[in-house]
């Protein structure tokens, strides 16, 4: 079973968005990068809701997300897991999310990406949570839910344009 720490959430004080996933995975974790697999909608599916050309390197990815209000994070800060998938995540430590939050009172939505991140939240956070900042539960970019086109994301994932 290896060891898997989260990153540094993504976040200024004029973000206005908080999307959680759950926990890196092995792509992201050797690269140092929030959702490197190349197979990972996320960069492409943001891209195509802001009206952006997709971002070529991490640097370009975070300033866009900057750039658009948008803070980045997940729910956990450590945990167990061999390979990517999110059911294999045992031994989870969550990170802290309530005070990321009260550090940065213009966030006023959370969205957790994929069910792991949504239980997650709902198991760690969602009591706590201030009451001026609402939450959505959005099904996951990972290329492990084929089952939802690029198309079927974009439609459920412009909610959080409602709220930049």
């Amino acid at each position: 079973m290896a060891s898997c720490q989260s990153f540094a959430p993504i976040v200024n004080e004029e973000s206005k968005i908080l999307l959680l996933g759950s926990m890196p995975g092995v792509r992201s974790l050797q690269q140092q990068e929030y959702y490197a697999h190349p197979q990972n909608r996320f960069w492409r599916l943001l891209a195509l809701l802001l009206h952006e050309p997709e971002p070529c390197d991490y640097a370009a990815k975070k300033a866009m997300l900057l750039r658009n209000h948008i803070a980045l994070w997940d729910t956990l800060s450590l945990c167990e897991r061999e390979g990517s998938l999110d059911s294999d995540i045992k031994n989870e430590v969550p990170n802290a999310v309530i005070e990321l939050l009260a550090e940065h009172p213009a966030i006023n939505a959370v969205f957790c990406n994929g069910g792991k991140a949504a239980s997650a939240f709902k198991k760690y956070f969602a009591k706590r949570l201030p009451e001026n900042v609402q939450t959505f539960y959005l099904h996951s970019t990972s290329p492990a839910n084929a089952r939802m086109n690029m198309q079927a994301l974009a439609a459920e994932w412009q909610k959080i344009l409602e709220y930049l």
